[in-house]
């Protein structure tokens, strides 16, 4: 059997149990290597384990809160995501605010010697490339079908079309970095903004602002959720879930024990609501700005791991844009923390997969939707670097940081996607044309 039956049956798949927990000893063993080389890495390790998981258990993605308002006229994953951010901020927030009391300043204004406010990495110069990087970035992630994240949890679900997509995201990243880099130098490069907001309005009202963002576009979308109704083309999030994600409803008093398949269906099998992603995500997120000083990001590491690749094969990474790129990748990526904490994700997701007894590879792909996936990798890398990150870093991260370039280029990603479910509506598999109920 290679999956769990539905809770009418209550059936344990023993093997990928027992696969996923031999998995989690390997991975325990591997974290334990890695710290004696560098201790930060198990904790990086053990944090992209805990998004992989949560990612996984919850089906939550960036690119899915674009599309299904887009197609199904509802924003339940739109509105968790804007749960998700509220609640990083309320956190981050505090973490900042006590940081600069004991005199730690912004990253972008440091000197060497200085204690860093953590998160601040995060709060980038948002010029032109800012809004392009985020456009294309959003118009890759839907042709894909995922955003960074989203394709490394769907690679750890088994999903060729994810690996296939990686492919191409990675060779469209550096290319990126290279294009961020000479555009930056020129004069159009340099009109822009650098706004951390706790410098002009202080942390409480850097959070209120934020927040009052926030509430906006949740009004947005309720407005956009009313219209669709009106027009017959809502489709009601209830009934979302399949038969054997969902609660345990009619097994026998006698086997609803702590050690029952019940308690296992609801710890490891059961969907959590995408509101209980959000605020698991924001947590596990916070623990990695408090761990390591820094913001959850994915695509740097995507760069490294192209000229690792690219490298050997005669490619010459010579070029300013690649400096400490290069010297990263000659150091080990084993030794690089966004590296093992994206490998993290990949076997979170993997594990949570084979305890839900879900697992299989599904390599077979729709021979007319692999040029979208070529794009979309390409477009996804490229416009990720160009934009000097992702859905993550650049979006996410950035917003929570306080930093006004995580909302041009919230606001760049949502256009670009928009653009692609538009244009490219019901000419693949993964952009369904919009429907009625």
């Amino acid at each position: 059997m290679n999956r769990l039956e539905n809770e009418t049956t209550g059936v344990f798949n023993k093997k990928q149990i027992i696969i996923a927990v031999t998995l989690v000893i390997l991975l325990t063993i591997f974290g334990s290597y890695l710290g004696y080389q560098k201790e930060m890495l198990s904790i990086q390790l053990f944090s992209g384990v805990l998004l992989g998981g949560a990612l996984t258990r919850t089906r939550f993605g960036y690119a899915g809160g674009i599309k299904r308002i887009y197609v199904r006229g509802e924003g339940s994953l739109s509105k968790a995501l804007l749960i998700m951010l509220l609640a990083t901020m309320l956190i981050f927030m505090g973490v900042q605010w006590y940081a600069a009391q004991n005199g730690a300043v912004p990253a972008f204004s440091a000197v060497e010697g200085d204690a860093i406010i953590p998160g601040t990495q995060n709060v980038q110069f948002a010029n032109l490339a800012t809004v392009i990087g985020g456009v294309l970035f959003g118009m890759g992630m839907i042709f894909s079908g995922g955003c960074a994240s989203g394709t490394l949890t769907d690679m750890g679900e088994g999903e060729g079309r994810a690996m296939f997509v990686f492919i191409f995201f990675i060779l469209g990243s550096a290319p990126g970095e290279w294009a961020r880099y000479t555009f930056d130098n020129t004069g159009l490069g340099k009109v822009g903004t650098q706004i951390y907001l706790p410098d002009y309005f202080g942390y409480f009202g850097a959070l209120l602002i934020s927040v009052l963002g926030l509430l906006f576009i949740y009004w947005l979308i309720l407005k956009y959720e009313k219209k669709r109704k009106a027009e017959g083309m809502y489709v009601d999030p209830k009934g979302d879930w399949e038969n054997f994600e969902k609660p345990v409803t009619d097994i026998k008093a006698s086997e609803t024990s702590l050690l029952s398949y019940k308690t296992y269906h609801r710890l490891f099998v059961e969907r959590w609501t995408f509101n209980t992603g959000a605020l698991v995500i924001a947590i596990i997120c916070s623990f990695i700005l408090l761990a390591t000083g820094k913001a959850w990001r994915v695509t740097s590491a995507f760069s490294k791991l192209g000229v690792a690749i690219l490298q050997p094969l005669g490619i010459s990474f010579s070029s300013p844009a690649f400096t400490e790129i290069v010297e990263d990748v000659n150091k080990g990526l084993l030794l690089d923390g966004g590296t093992i904490r994206n490998l993290g994700i990949v076997f979170g997701s993997l594990v949570a997969f084979l305890l839900a007894g879900r697992f299989k590879l599904s390599l077979k792909l729709n021979k007319s939707d692999l040029p979208y996936f070529v794009v979309g990798g390409l477009l996804m890398g490229f416009g990720a670097r160009f934009a000097k990150g992702c859905n993550a870093g650049a979006m996410y991260s950035a917003m929570s940081t306080f930093s006004i370039s995580g909302w041009i280029f919230a606001v760049a990603m949502v256009l670009g996607g928009l653009i692609s479910l538009k244009v490219f509506a019901g000419k693949m598999s993964l952009i369904p044309a919009k429907r009625k109920k």
